[in-house]
């Protein structure tokens, strides 16, 4: 995780920064990324895991939200599935350090 200059998370799936949040690997099946801006972002919810349908979905959408590729998402426990304007399914990821992950959203958003 990084916290100098602009770049306030990153674990090398997730980036956050003042004007956007990148999720790496995103697309299917070109692995791209998304990269969507702060303004976009209506809000967010954060749940734990499921035990199965979640968890081991390495890729892909469960017709609620689009998982972006995350081979250590077995070994994660929090998901946060974003509220974004304009998309379906919404975008979901599971931060490797989800508490400073919120905290930087957190300011991020309300700093707008």
């Amino acid at each position: 995780m990084t916290t100098t200059g602009s770049l306030y998370y990153d674990d090398g799936l997730i980036q956050l920064d003042r004007e956007a949040l990148t999720l790496r690997r995103y697309h299917f099946p070109s692995g791209t990324s998304k990269i969507i801006p702060l303004r976009d972002i209506l809000g967010y919810r954060i749940s734990p895991l499921g035990l199965v349908m979640q968890r081991f979905r390495l890729w892909g959408t469960d017709f609620r939200r689009w998982l972006p590729l995350d081979v250590y998402r077995p070994l994660k426990s929090t998901l946060v599935t974003l509220d974004v304007r304009g998309a379906y399914p919404n975008p979901a990821c599971t931060p490797k350090d989800p508490e400073r992950f919120r905290e930087v959203l957190d300011e991020l958003l309300g700093a707008r």
